[in-house]
């Protein structure tokens, strides 16, 4: 390090601390050139010639210069005592010359010689003295203030104490010191007088404090007196609430509120809402008990807290109102209130019995109430049987209520919506197989063409609100079973309303249920578009040309992927039974081997008919068509029932259903004798000349496509036989995995592994069907034990 970069001293004063003898000369000259240094006057220029004898006893313990503080002088150790430059202030180093004849130099001493030329150095004062900068005082001043603050007030002080330390001291050299030590005195004065007002403030309060803990009747009555006034307000009137806080402050500032006022506050204000939660939870209407049940924990942790109550008995307070008029009476509440709330969809006060009920942990109360009541509403939609027709509708509005109420009402607590879901899956099924036949049956009256009630987006949601209904159902199969029959109608005859609405709700059934749902489903569309193909080739053909008079259009399906229909054998026109056949050569042609039935129940036409008032186009069926071209016989003036039958060869409930929809309906093409509603074997039927109409096609009510009850007989009878082969797989597969399994057990995992509900009785009927075709047999040892068998 440079010597001039702090002050130093050379010297070669060594102090002998073991002897007590009499000073030498040389530490005579030593203090001498110290004190000379130190009693130099200002401004004057102090210029010593320090020298040594590199060789002299003194010495020999260092050759080495070291540097040595004047602040720290006293600590040195004796080896530190060696020559070297002195700067303080300005320094200027001078060395002497070597005859060692300087101005201004003094020997330290008359025996010590040096033979190198001694070092000379001038220490002379500052010239420049140091500014402080602007506006110094008053900001080191605020500091220093905020220090003494937090000093008084036994806190932490801000800023450390030797910047501090320094700022006072920079203050003191520039002196303002006398400033500051007035502004000091000052600080401490006014802190003086603080304490002394606050001292005599305490002990005044201590003397009234002892006074009214002697007085104990008076206290009673001032403590009295103030809960009478708050009963007062409570019950409506006014009161001077100004006097009744003061009053309240005094027992805060004498640390009597707790022990003398809340106590028998909070008794008083117990007894005060017990007593008007008896009388008002029977006497007003749910709705209103709970807008003045809200606005009593209003008044009491608010306004009551704010005007004269201690916060500190906010807790309390708002725990005893809620106890009292809440929590006393949650199940008259609910009782009373909860039904009649719900069914009028009052969702504003339905929120408000939810937030208070929470309030006093009673929404597990609340949640089974809520179960309760879906399952009684849902259940008395679903078992009304004369409400069939309005079953699904009425289900998905209500279904729509309840997910309002969940969302805005409660919270979207998850608790609550897995409520809803458990309550519509119970009533759902509490009705076996006709809910879902009835969901099956809506989603196939707006997937139908005639059905232009609602634009694209809205037929999306409504089928998005039915799969969710969907969902609740166990029997899934009795819906995949009329939604296929539904969909093949539609599909044969053309009265889909959109391919994409179709394809897009087999989606949703898909990602619901898996593709092992809809395969069969796929397949009917995929056996459309083949079909497609297949007729553009044979238009093509040259086998076509033979009955273009006739168009025809065939649809080839796959009797694995389509509903069963049953075989229906009729007496076709000539033109169309050669029709038929030549486009059975022409698929034969090209698919050797395969086997046709035509399924001739389910062929609808468009017949060209001519009458005296104008041409018309009928659109019917090909039941309808058949007796229709009957008529064509001009040397037939009518023809009776039973040679109607005769010659169509169709059989009697489905001959009077096609004679009834053209003789008995709006559109009478044919004239019945003797008229009527009702067709008997006995009537006579004849082409009605007479007959009008504005529109240019028709369509005559194709009474084969409605529902009849043995359609629907049917179809069900075909879940059911399925459902037994579902089971019999399920037990073959699970005792083939076991090889032995108690009936209990076997009972057990089928439930698990079905996905439709079934009857213990039809279990055991299929297991005593498999016994007796020897897939399995009874243990020997215990008949409640099944063995597989290989």
């Amino acid at each position: 390090m440079d010597n001039r970069s702090r002050l130093r001293v050379a010297h070669t004063f060594v102090p002998i601390a073991s002897s007590k003898k009499r000073k030498s000369s040389n530490t005579l000259a030593s203090q001498q050139t110290l004190d000379a240094f130190y009693n130099t006057p200002r401004g004057e220029a102090l210029s010593t010639t320090l020298t040594t004898k590199s060789d002299s006893p003194l010495n020999k313990r260092t050759k080495k210069s070291t540097p040595f503080d004047l602040e720290n002088m006293s600590q040195r150790s004796d080896s530190d005592h060696a020559p070297t430059n002195v700067k303080l202030g300005f320094v200027t180093p001078v060395t002497t010359p070597s005859n060692g004849n300087a101005s201004n130099s003094k020997l330290l001493s008359g025996n010590l010689r040096t033979k190198a030329a001694p070092k000379k150095l001038i220490i002379r004062n500052f010239k420049v003295k140091p500014q402080l900068p602007p506006n110094y005082e008053d900001e080191t001043w605020d500091r220093l203030k905020r220090a003494v603050h937090a000093i008084q007030n036994h806190e932490k002080v801000p800023e450390s104490l030797e910047t501090l330390y320094k700022s006072c001291e920079n203050l003191c050299h520039h002196k303002m010191a006398d400033r500051l030590y007035t502004r000091l005195r000052e600080e401490c004065e006014k802190h003086v007088q603080v304490e002394l007002q606050r001292l005599s403030r305490d002990m005044g309060l201590e003397l009234f404090r002892s006074q009214l803990l002697k007085e104990t009747s008076l206290r009673d009555k001032i403590v009295a007196g103030a809960i009478d006034v708050i009963t007062t307000e409570r019950s409506g009137d006014t009161i001077n609430s100004s006097l009744l806080q003061s009053l309240i402050r005094i027992f805060i500032d004498l640390s009597l509120y707790h022990d003398v006022f809340e106590e028998p506050f909070l008794q008083r204000t117990q007894l005060f809402y017990r007593s008007e939660g008896e009388k008002l939870v029977h006497s007003l209407d749910m709705a209103e008990y709970l807008q003045h049940a809200d606005q009593r924990l209003k008044e009491e942790g608010v306004e009551r807290i704010n005007a004269y109550i201690d916060p500190s008995s906010k807790p309390k307070l708002i725990k005893l109102v809620e106890a009292e008029l809440l929590e006393r009476h949650v199940d008259t509440i609910l009782e009373k209130g909860f039904q009649p709330l719900l069914q009028d969809n009052r969702k504003d006060i339905l929120a408000l019995m939810y937030r208070l009920l929470s309030r006093v942990h009673a929404l597990d109360k609340l949640r089974t109430y809520f179960f309760d009541n879906l399952k009684k509403t849902g259940g008395a939609i679903v078992t009304d049987e004369s409400r069939d027709s309005t079953m699904v509708q009425s289900l998905l509005a209500y279904k729509q209520k309840i997910d309002s109420i969940v969302a805005d009402t409660f919270d979207h607590n998850p608790q609550f919506a897995n409520s809803m879901r458990e309550a519509f899956e119970s009533f759902i099924n509490s009705r076996q197989n006709k809910p879902a036949e009835l969901i099956a049956k809506f989603v196939d009256s707006r997937l139908r063409s005639g059905n232009k009630t609602a634009t694209d987006e809205e037929l999306e949601s409504l089928l998005d609100r039915v799969l969710i209904l969907f969902r609740f159902i166990h029997g899934k199969d009795v819906f995949e079973a009329f939604y296929k029959r539904d969909l093949a109608k539609r599909l044969l005859l053309g009265k889909s309303a959109s391919i994409d609405a179709e394809k897009s709700m087999l989606s949703k059934m898909k990602t619901e249920c898996g593709p092992g749902f809809t395969s069969k489903l796929e397949g009917m569309f995929k056996d459309i578009d083949i079909s497609r193909d297949l007729m553009s080739n044979f238009k093509n053909h040259k086998s076509y040309d033979d009955i273009k008079d006739l168009q025809i259009y065939v649809n080839v399906l796959t009797q694995g992927f389509w509903p069963t229909y049953p075989p229906v054998e009729i007496t076709l026109p000539p033109d169309m039974a050669n029709s038929q056949e030549v486009f059975k050569n022409f698929y034969m042609s090209k698919h050797n081997g395969r086997r046709l039935m035509w399924q001739n129940n389910l062929g609808h036409c468009v017949v060209k008919a001519t009458f005296p008032k104008g041409k018309k186009e009928l659109l019917v069926s090909l039941f309808q068509t058949v007796v229709l071209l009957l008529f064509n016989d001009k040397k037939r003036d009518h023809l009776t029932y039973n040679e109607i039958r005769e010659l169509t060869n169709i059989e009697d409930k489905e001959l009077s259903r096609t004679l009834q929809s053209l003789a008995c309906g709006n559109s009478r093409v044919l004239k019945k004798n003797p008229p009527g509603r009702d067709v008997n074997s006995s009537d006579s039927f004849s082409y009605n000349d007479a007959f009008t109409a504005s529109l240019y096609r028709l369509k005559i009510n194709t009474i084969q496509l409605k529902e009849t009850v043995e359609e629907n007989t049917r179809t069900r009878e075909g879940v059911f036989q399925d459902r037994q082969y579902q089971v019999d797989a399920a037990i073959v597969r699970i005792m083939k995995t076991r090889k032995t399994l108690s009936h209990n057990m076997l009972i057990n995992e089928l439930f698990e592994q079905l996905r439709f509900p079934v009857k213990a009785t039809d279990i055991k009927k299929r297991i005593e069907s498999l016994i007796d075709r020897e897939y399995m047999e009874r243990e020997s040892e215990d008949s409640s034990s099944y063995r597989y068998l290989a």
